[in-house]
Parts: C-alpha cells; structure tokens; sequence
C-alpha cells in the first residue's frame, strides 16, 4: 500500500529523532508525543524509572526514544512549571506592591495638601487676630477617597429621631465621621508595634494615641471583590471570636441604594473578673460616586434621640464610636481595605487590676482589626488553592473546629442564664465557681458513642472556673511550658480528658506520655491546631492491665514573645479517634492575657528548664538567659474553666472532684510561673535554692561533695577541696553524669537535680517534688532498688547495674551504671540520698 505524505512526515521526524537521541543530541518531539508525555506528566510528574519504561512498551509513538531522554523531558517539564508558578507568585506580589504604593501616594499628597493648608490658616489667623485666634472646623482631612462626596454630608439641622430621616441623618454623619479616621486625621495614629512590613505581611496597622476610647487602623490588599469583603466583615461572629452574637432587629432602605441596620450585639467576657459587653448600633451600607464600598457603625445613645434598647442584665452596655471598612476595587482583582475599630468599653466598671486590657489599642488591634485581615487573607487563600491539609481537612473545615473550640470555651467561661447555666454554692471557699448545665441541646452532642471504649452517657455537664494574678511572667513562656509538660500540671488523681466518662470510686489517673500531631497554623503561625494523643491513659484500676490512648483536640495560640498585646490561649477537648468534622466538643483550658503591654528584652528562646538561676546576676543586669532583669514588673491574668459531663445523681461528687482538680492545677501553675519569673531567677545571685527552700543548694552541694569522699574515698568535683560553695554548686551543676537527690522518706521523690539530671527526666527544678522514685525505674530497676537500699541506709552507698529508667514524659533512659549514696549533714544525719547516672541516654 502506498504511504502517505503525512505518515511519510511521521515517520521521518521518529527517525530523525531517534537517530539524535543516539547521537545524544537535542531531541524535537512529535505533537503526539509531546500529547501523551503530558497525560503521563498530568497523573505523575516524578515518575519512576519502571513507569517510564512501562509508557514506552504503552505508547508506541515514544518506542524510538530513549528512556534518559524522557527522563529529561520530565526534568524540563518540571523546571517549566516551577519557573511559571514562581513567576505567578512574583506577579501577585508586585500587584500587591503596585497597590500598596498607590496607596501610599495618594495619602502622601493628602497629607502634603492637609500641612499646606494648616500652615497658610496659621499664618493667616496670627496676622489678623494675633491674640484671639478662633478655633476652625478642620476640613483639611478629605482625601482623595472622600473629596467629592459632599452628598454624604449631613445638614445644617438633621432630624435626630427614630424615622427614617432621623436615621439616615445619622447614618450619613456617621459616614463622614468614620472616613475622617479611616483616610484623614480625625484620630492621631501611631504604628503599631511589632509590626512587620513587606509584602507578605498582614497589612499597616496602626493604634490611636490620646483619642477617647481606644481605636485601631488597618489597611491591606485581600484577594477578594468587594461585595465578599463586606459580606464577611457583617458576619462579625464567624470571625471574631469574642462575639456572642449579632442580631439585626431591623433593616431600612436608603434612597441612594443603601441600607441601614438595626444591630444588637454582645461580647464575650475573657476573664470570669468582668461582665460581658453589648451595644446597640447603626450600622451603614453604601457604595460612593468611585466605586467603593464602605460599611461604617456606631452605637446609638440618649442624646441622639433616635431608637433606644433597655439594658440587659449580665451585661455592660459599650459604646461603638463611628468605626467600620472602606472597600475600593483595586486593579488586576482584589480589594484594598482600610478597617476602624473605635470603642469605648466603659473600663470604670472593671476592677482596677484589668482597667488596661480595657483601655489598650494594642489589644483592641490584634483581637478584632487584625482579626478581621486575618480571616479574609485565609479565606482569599482558600479559594485560590483549594489545598487539604493533614488528616484530610480542608482548611476551611479546621477553622471551624478551632471556632468551635474557642466559642465553648467562652460558654463556659461566661455561664450565661440563658444557655442554662445555673450557680452551684461553695464548699466555704469562694476561689472556684462551679456551674451546672442540663440544657438537652448542648447535652445531645455530648452522648455520641466513643470507639476508645469510655462510656460518654451523661445529662449534665459541669464547669469549674477560677482566676488568678500573676506577676512578671511572660504569658508565651508560661503557655509554652503548659503545652509542652502536660504531665506536670495535670493531676493525676481525675482523669479531666475523658470529660465525659467521671465515675465515682478509686482512681488512678495517669498517663504515659503524650505525643503532639499538628493539624493546621495560620500565615504568622500565631495560632496551632493540634491533636494531642495521650499514650497509656489509665483511668480506673480494672484498666490497669489494658491502658488506653486519649486522643485531644488543642487549640494554642500566643506563643510568640514577641508579639505585643496577644493573650495566650490553650484550649483542648477530648475527641472520638474518628475525629469527624461534627465531633462534640466540650472545651477546657487556660486564657492567660498580659495586663502590661511592655515587651521584654530577652531572647524568643528563653530557656524553661532554670538553669540560668545558677549564673549569679546582680539586679538590674541580663541573667544568662537574656532577660533583662531591671526592676519593672509585668502583671496579667490567668483564667481557668474545665468542663465535665457526667450523670445529675453525681452532681456533689463530680463537684467536690471538680473543685479539688482545679485547685491542684492553680497550684501547679503557681510553683511553674514563680519559677519562670525573671525577679525569681535573678533574686538567687548568691546561688540557686533547693526546691524544697532548706538548706540552700550550695550548702546541699558541699555535703553531697563530703559525703561522696566519706564513702568512696575520692573527690566528685576537682574544686570540692577548697573550694568556695558557689563555685561547687556550678561545678556539680554542669557535670556531665546525672545527679539527682531524693528524700528519705516511705515514697521516696526527688529534691534536686543537676542539669543533666533535669535533662535527663525532661522535667525542671519546680516540678521534682512531683517526681516519685520508683516512677523513674522500670520492673528491674525498682527490684534492684529494693534489694540494695538496706545497703545504703547501712553502709552509706552502693552500685547499681546498668539498666532503663523512664523520663518524666514516659521515654526510655539507658545508662551504664549509677551510683547511689547517703548525704549526710552538719549533724550527721541523713538528709537525703543521692544517684548518680553515668553515661546516661535516651533510647
């Protein structure tokens, strides 16, 4: 049969290209071979040696090319659309950019116009009335945003009622007085500190400085048309975690298409010292002569005659100074916005101690301005990568957990009557506030089989609540040390994870360790979804031979030093290990915020384990751990709330339970925050104390080096001879070997530690008291102790075999022997027992 000019062409360009891939030359590709690379490349862009083989013997049109030759063009392709993805990337940022200076510039030549016309009105009132300059209403703050919309002015004499006149009067002065702030210089705005500029970066925000109320400013570009932006800024509790709720009790059409809201809104208390706050607000929506869109609120009051709301009982009515977004269509897609948060909270109905969480712009700013960017950036982020993130969660569905999350946690938190809380009465002890809910919609989520095996039947849920002071502890350190050493503040006598499975009669309460699996963290990492999976949990005692595994889900947020004005937030719920989206949560956990937004300066990496306090520091210099220690203290406030499901006919029980574990975490948290505590660290310039206070740790040092010489006949320290007790104490702190001192006592626990004894238990000084003997070895380690303990009582010291002990975290601890001996003191008399652990490491 004759062949064709099109499949003689065919055949030509395979042999031609066969013919170069053995030369090793450039190979030019048919497009039906280039067709079928790029299916292959579309369901495997790295493929394998053998899938590239099996697409040769598949496509007989790449039969004539050689396997290094595919393996090339895959490269190529690659390095194509990583070139084009980067290229992408660099276009949005210089959109970004190219916003951002357009921006800039138009608020430069305002304020140019706005210095040019103050200086010519000064000159003018000095020269015509030089000693009684009249006061002049300033209208030099139009922009360029707001020059041009003197329609939106309001009248000479508005009508200030509850018609639909009044209200637009009131409206379009609001509009005025919201752009004045938002583009003009109504509000002195300084920048907000911490603030990291560039492209990547939230946006300019900015606080307000000697206004009434506090005020906050933020403008950034989002990848969202204006008419979303607004939609998602009007639903304030999807995005503001503090907000209760928003009811729109009435909607109004304006005769220049926009509309005016009725609202009624409440807040969230954050701490259990205060009441919660509510406002009744106008609320604006229009679109100007240019094409922007701008949504402005503002509470209305008495003396504007318009609609009026009773007071709310629980509640502290605020006030909303004209606030809200400009939203203007940028070029390319997207819109620049510019946020005003002005409120005033009435802090004269706080006590005096929480007055500044109520009058700070900075903490206004990150929780509700920054906020707000924040959740427009992720969900701009959503719709441009439609990504699943671990466990197979869309991002979207994980910021709804963390929602639900830190919306229980404020249910509980506040108590509310009307999602039916009820005050139990005190045990004579007003440091814990208990609550009970038998509300059957908060309880029906609640009674969803587990697969773990713990019986979740229950008909009421209980909350146990307290506050607490605490002085020069930076909330990041103390919130770090509490996700990271659970096994130190929980207590081991209630089994507070599986929350709803209480039962009355002898607990165990202990778990093996716990192992953290991330879910999910936003753009600056300032917020951490988790799943905490608590290994070994031994709830009861039939539960002994089979411990289960407990699985959290935590929510952590504020762990960065040096963020100003955050609050610091681990909040976690027990979970199904299904861990489907719609999982009942029943949260618990600590907010701790800073009352004092002064920043330290010290290191984002301070150390937890207190080994600093053995480098002698005098006041007002730096510890080794990079803290400033000049004489300025830092306050805030740390709330507690654990919830707890469990049957109405063990309400006393589950009560009494309930007071006596917050009682014991409070009182964990105390030692861990006064060891934290710079002023603790540096007040020990003359040496570092024992946990337990007497004798001091250089004096227990000296007679742990005597006692050791007694015995053994050598020195432990080269400078035990001799030398003065402060340099002992560094010595023994820094020798390499573990050396650790427990009490003579029934239940022996350990008093002292060196560093690599701390390091060595993944524990810190604080917390040895907690540490039991007997919990360090395993089943060997505990039988050679008890053999050889009568020998050290009564020969002073004896050695142990090499073996495995077990950190405070459940790992096991190889070491080649340990030496144990009796430490005498001045009266020779035995003060505790010393171990020593050579050549000691993690398996």
């Amino acid at each position: 049969m004759a062949m064709s000019c099109k499949d003689s062409n065919k055949a030509a360009a395979a042999a031609a290209a066969a013919a170069a891939a053995m030369d090793g030359k450039y190979v030019r590709y048919t497009p039906e071979q280039v067709e079928a690379l790029e299916r292959l490349y579309h369901d495997c862009p790295k493929p394998s040696s053998m899938r590239r083989q099996q697409l040769i013997r598949e496509c007989p049109i790449l039969s004539n090319i050689e396997p290094k030759q595919i393996k090339v063009w895959f490269q190529n392709r690659r390095c194509r659309e990583k070139q084009r993805k980067e290229a992408s990337r660099l276009q949005g940022v210089n959109r970004k950019l190219t916003a951002m200076n357009r921006l800039l510039m138009e608020e430069n030549d305002r304020l140019q116009k706005q210095v040019s016309q103050l200086v010519y009105e000064n000159g003018y009132f000095r020269q015509n009335n030089p000693s009684n300059a009249l006061p002049t209403k300033d209208t030099s703050c139009e922009s360029v945003v707001t020059s041009g919309q003197k329609h939106h002015l309001t009248p000479q004499h508005p009508p200030r009622d509850a018609s639909p006149a009044g209200l637009l009067s009131i409206a379009e002065e609001t509009l005025a007085e919201f752009l004045s702030k938002a583009t003009g210089t109504a509000v002195e705005w300084v920048q907000m500190p911490g603030m990291k500029p560039g492209p990547d970066s939230i946006g300019i925000v900015a606080i307000s400085h000697g206004c009434s109320g506090v005020a906050a400013r933020a403008c950034g570009l989002v990848g969202l048309e204006p008419s979303r932006v607004a939609e998602i800024l009007k639903d304030r509790p999807s995005w503001f975690r503090d907000c209760r709720a928003v009811d729109v009790l009435n909607v109004l059409p304006t005769a220049n298409g926009g509309t005016i809201e009725l609202l009624y809104m409440q807040l969230y208390a954050p701490t259990t010292l205060a009441p919660g706050r509510d406002f009744w607000l106008l609320r604006y929506t229009s679109v100007m002569d240019d094409g922007s869109m701008v949504v402005c609120e503002r509470s209305l009051s008495n003396t504007q005659n318009g609609p009026s709301m009773p007071a709310v009982p629980n509640f502290v009515r605020a006030e909303m100074l004209p606030s809200g977004y400009l939203i203007r269509p940028c070029d390319g897609g997207g819109s620049i916005i510019h946020i005003v948060d002005h409120l005033n909270f009435e802090a004269w109905s706080v006590p005096e101690v929480l007055r500044p969480l109520y009058e700070s712009s900075t903490m206004l700013a990150q929780k509700i301005t920054m906020a707000a960017l924040r959740q427009l950036r992720q969900i701009a982020q959503d719709n441009s990568q439609s990504s699943v993130t671990n466990w197979g969660r869309r991002p979207a569905a994980l910021r709804a957990l963390s929602h639900r999350l830190s919306r229980g946690f404020n249910e509980a938190l506040n108590g509310f009557n009307d999602e039916g809380w009820s005050l139990l009465g005190n045990d004579g002890m007003d440091d814990i506030t208990i609550l009970v809910n038998s509300n059957p919609d908060k309880l029906i989520p609640l009674n969803t089989p587990f697969t773990n095996g713990y019986n979740s039947i229950s008909n009421s849920v209980l909350c146990a609540k307290a506050s607490m002071l605490l002085q020069n502890v930076p909330p990041a350190i103390l919130l770090r040390f509490l996700r990271e050493h659970r096994s130190e503040w929980a207590d081991t006598s209630i089994d507070a994870y599986s929350a709803a499975a209480i039962k009355i009669g002898p607990r165990v309460g202990n778990f093996g360790g716990q192992v953290i699996l991330p879910l999910a963290q936003t753009f600056e990492h300032e917020e951490l979804l988790e799943v905490i999976k608590l290994e070994g949990v031994v709830q009861s005692p039939e539960d002994a031979m089979m411990p289960r595994d407990v699985l959290l889900l935590q929510l952590c947020s504020g762990m960065d030093e040096n963020t100003v004005g955050t609050c610091a937030e681990l909040i976690f719920a027990p979970i199904d290990a299904s861990f489907t989206d719609d999982v009942p949560l029943l949260p618990s956990g600590f907010r701790i915020i800073p009352l004092d937004f002064c920043k330290e300066t010290g290191s984002p990496n301070r150390t937890l384990d207190l080994a600093s306090a053995l480098e002698a520091g005098t006041a007002g210099t730096k510890s080794s751990n990079g803290v400033s220690m000049t004489g300025g203290t830092t306050r805030s406030v740390m709330t507690i709330a654990f919830q707890f499901g469990f049957e109405s006919h063990m309400q006393e029980n589950v009560a009494s339970i309930a007071r006596q574990y917050v009682r014991s975490i409070i009182s964990s948290v105390q030692r861990v925050a006064l060891a934290l505590s710079p002023s603790h660290v540096g007040q020990h310039g003359s040496g570092l104390r024992s946990s337990l206070g007497n004798p001091e740790a250089h004096t227990l040092a000296r007679w742990i080096c005597q006692s050791y010489r007694n015995y053994m006949g050598v020195e432990l320290l080269k400078c035990s001879v001799g030398g003065e007790n402060e340099s002992i104490l560094k010595a023994m702190w820094h020798h390499p070997d573990a050396i650790l001192c427990c009490s003579v006592k029934a239940l022996p626990v350990f008093t002292f530690a060196n560093q690599a004894g701390v390091d060595m238990l993944e524990t810190t000084l604080v917390a040895l008291q907690d540490i039991p003997l007997e919990k360090i070895f395993d089943d060997n380690g505990r039988k050679n102790l008890c053999s050889e303990f009568p020998q050290i009582m009564n020969q002073g010291f004896a050695s142990l075999q090499g073996g495995i002990c077990l950190s405070s975290m459940g790992r096991p601890i190889s070491y080649e022997r340990a030496v144990a001996w009796k430490v005498l003191n001045e009266e020779d008399d035995a003060h505790c027992i010393c171990f020593m652990f050579v050549n000691w490491s993690f398996v």
